[in-house]
């Protein structure tokens, strides 16, 4: 079967490129500092974490965009990190400490790489329902780090306040509405709308005096 192409203008490309770095860039960063907090790593040990983190990504990125015979795609993705990994990292870095987190992660990497070929040929024994439940209760797993976030941040002085939850919400019901009314190029760069977030800025801003909502317990 022959796909639908589709021709962009240059400047299209780059936006384009630009929301998904966005996109991504958010979420890859928070995942080490989630690890980093967890484990109480220091100030150093964070930055190197984030190093870390943002260049094996390039790299992998690079790997998959550029390909090769038998790596790689080819395809304009960027890969970032899994929330999926924050609690068994977490689990192994409290008990047996970094070491052990860095061994784990080159372990379960050769393992996906022995495995990944004789997955591929029973990938169709897992249907669209069974991979869709998975990916839903990865998301339902996440809602309270989506909340955290959106509050502030766990541990942050102004953590609740209206400021913040409005420019949250207000992200998340512009790309709804984008993805909603609008056609073609809008739609496709909704996220990069939403996170410009210019609209309601100033409106929120009045806000951001007002008393923070009660923290939650722990």
């Amino acid at each position: 079967m022959t796909m639908p192409t589709q021709s962009l203008r240059r400047a299209q490309v780059v936006t384009l490129g630009l929301q998904h770095v966005l996109a991504m860039y958010a979420g890859t960063v928070v995942v080490p500092l989630l690890i980093g907090s967890a484990l109480k790593l220091n100030s150093a040990q964070m930055a190197y974490l984030l190093a870390s983190d943002l260049f094996t990504c390039g790299l992998a990125t690079l790997l998959q965009v550029i390909g090769t015979r038998f790596v790689g795609i080819r395809l304009p993705v960027v890969l970032g990190c899994t929330f999926t990994a924050v609690a068994p990292i977490t689990a192994i870095g409290q008990t047996s400490g970094l070491p052990a987190v860095f061994g784990a992660i080159l372990a379960a990497g050769l393992m996906v790489v022995l495995v990944a070929p004789v997955f591929g040929k029973v990938l169709r024994l897992f249907p669209t329902v069974v991979t869709g439940s998975v990916v839903t209760i990865i998301g339902l797993s996440l809602i309270p780090v989506a909340m955290n976030d959106a509050a502030g941040g766990s541990g942050s002085s102004d953590f609740g306040r209206p400021l913040n939850l409005c420019l949250a919400f207000g992200t998340l019901l512009l790309i709804l509405l984008v993805n909603r009314f609008l056609t073609g190029f809008a739609r496709a760069v909704s996220v990069l709308i939403g996170l410009m977030r210019a609209p309601w800025r100033v409106g929120c801003s009045a806000s951001s005096t007002s008393t923070p909502w009660p923290r939650p317990p722990g």
